[in-house]
């Protein structure tokens, strides 16, 4: 028996960690009021929730306009329809990210282009776009991830450069700054996910903000069957679907906008102070800090872990060592898309890859992004959010349980365990 709990040892912590989401009476209230008025969601459009909730969103993101979606997967094809994103064109997006991030360019029969992630940030590297733009690129996505934010400065000048749209995928940094704008403002729309993981959630749901309105008439006709916007100033007509987001998740957005500011200063003051304290550890490193950022939004921190520095054993020793003691965490938490069981892409499916080209595109086997797979297979590691809205006692579980392992490593060498063989799947395998 050794001293780990994966090996026989007692358990660092035995409580569990306060549940995610949370909710309080404003919530309850904001539902009754939905259930009694009887204004569900769908038509009248917009609803009474929908349409408070995405000018006050848009208004903390310092954006004019924000739309409600059903996703946050379809309010990244609903802002690709609004740069009229058309098929055959190319759109640059990161490798290391989910996949509803590139999904929806293929729905819109246009053509992603994979890009490798800084190592600094892991979001997208802007110093390798220009080497990939053709002339059908009309697009960059980039994804801020984690605790980063992709690189906007150098992204908006590229785009500048060569007349290039911008869209950021914002699912991980609710209420963030970049320079003191934000989060999905500074690019030409902003997308957002509520999905429950989220740091703020509805169980599922999205939202669209821009700063202009063209660009929002056409999301709003996109999501409502096509029918015209609330103001039509643009009078553009197109075949849209149902991508409404109901009444009821509106309504319990509402009381998490006005409490995510509060909570954003507790997740970065227990941030900081876990990060003081893992500061050293050998074998484990931390992103590089950025000052851009001058409001942070991590939807869970991320460090990165070294085999290399602690006699070979791999990452998924580690996270499933701790988890076992009792600290959730995860390593394989996204593949390169490229790579992806979520991703079975067949070019047939998508004339977009044949266009022009003496033979499809084979998005799954044509590109190599060494930083991403670096990233997604051996280095990163991480802890949800959720994690850092306790106490410093909490946070001391955490590096109390890091440390525990990193002291005791030895013990994984060789091990064959459950935990240890679930880090090395997919987690689109290991949530099938």
């Amino acid at each position: 028996m050794g001293k780990l709990a994966i090996t026989g040892g007692e358990a660092i912590r035995k409580k569990r960690f306060d549940p995610w989401p949370v909710f309080t009476e404003t919530e309850r209230a904001a539902l009754e009021d939905v259930l009694t008025n009887r204004n569900w969601g769908g038509q009248p459009f917009p609803g009474k929730h929908t349409e408070a909730f995405g000018k006050k969103f848009a208004e903390y993101h310092t954006a004019k306009y924000g739309q409600t979606v059903n996703t946050g997967t379809v309010a990244i094809q609903a802002a690709l329809k609004a740069i009229d994103i058309r098929p055959g064109d190319e759109v640059l997006v990161p490798a290391y990210t989910w996949e509803g991030t590139v999904g929806p360019v293929l729905l819109v029969n246009a053509v992603p282009i994979f890009v490798d992630v800084d190592p600094e940030s892991y979001c997208m590297d802007a110093k390798q776009i220009e080497s990939l733009l053709t002339p059908k690129t009309r697009a960059i996505l980039p994804v801020h991830l984690g605790m980063r934010f992709a690189d906007l400065d150098a992204i908006m000048a590229i785009a500048k450069k060569h007349n290039l749209k911008v869209i950021e995928d914002c699912a991980h940094v609710h209420g963030g700054m970049w320079r003191d704008k934000g989060a999905g403002s500074t690019g030409d729309l902003g997308a957002f996910s509520f999905q429950s993981s989220k740091l703020m959630t509805s169980g599922e749901g999205g939202a669209v903000i821009t700063n202009n309105l063209e660009y929002f008439e056409r999301v709003q006709s996109y999501i409502n069957a096509g029918r015209r916007s609330v103001t039509d100033k643009y009078k553009k007509r197109l075949i849209g679907f149902n991508y409404r987001l109901g009444e009821f998740q509106a309504a319990i957005l509402g009381p998490q906008l006005e409490r995510l500011p509060e909570q954003g200063k507790v997740r970065q003051a227990n941030m900081d102070y876990f990060e003081s304290r893992i500061r050293g550890i050998q074998g484990i490193g931390l992103l590089k800090p950025e000052p851009r950022i001058t409001r942070p939004a991590p939807y869970g921190y991320v460090l990165k872990y070294f085999a290399e520095q602690v006699k070979g054993i791999p990452r998924a020793a580690f996270v499933g060592a701790l988890q076992l003691e009792g600290i959730p965490c995860d390593g394989l938490f996204y593949e390169p898309v490229y790579c992806s069981s979520l991703f079975p892409l067949d070019p047939n499916d998508f004339p977009a890859l044949s266009w022009g080209r003496p033979k499809p595109l084979d998005l799954r086997n044509m590109y190599k992004c060494p930083e991403s797979e670096r990233a997604a297979y051996h280095e990163a590691v991480w802890f949800s959010h959720h994690l850092f809205l306790g106490s410093k006692a909490d946070v001391d579980s955490i590096v109390n349980a890091m440390c525990k392992v990193m002291e005791n490593i030895e013990e994984m060498r060789g091990l064959e365990h459950p935990a240890v063989k679930a880090q090395g799947q997919s987690r689109a395998d290991r949530e099938s």
